[in-house]
């Protein structure tokens, strides 16, 4: 699973050939969660509410980039890296 992102302490990762809708996942030490790219929401698992803001909040101002890369891991192609959260 490649990382394309990490800020804060925060990792993103995206699966290969995963299933929809187009999500990606954030690992904050022992949490992790899955967030929806489209909706900009959490779909499963549990995160600090500070490390979710933050991750909401860099998910916003990347959405077209995490889509592309999205569309790359559909394709089984390594997506490009997203610059993090300053």
């Amino acid at each position: 699973m490649p990382t394309i992102s990490s800020f804060y302490g925060i990792i993103i990762q995206m699966f290969w050939n995963d299933h929809a809708p187009p999500h990606f996942h954030a690992i904050y030490g022992e949490y992790q969660g899955v967030i929806d790219i489209k909706e900009l929401k959490i779909l499963e698992g549990n995160l600090p509410r500070r490390a979710l803001n933050l991750i909401l909040d860099w998910s916003e101002l990347h959405q077209k980039e995490l889509l592309l890369d999205w569309e790359l891991c559909t394709q089984k192609k390594m997506p490009y890296k997203i610059e993090p959260l300053r």
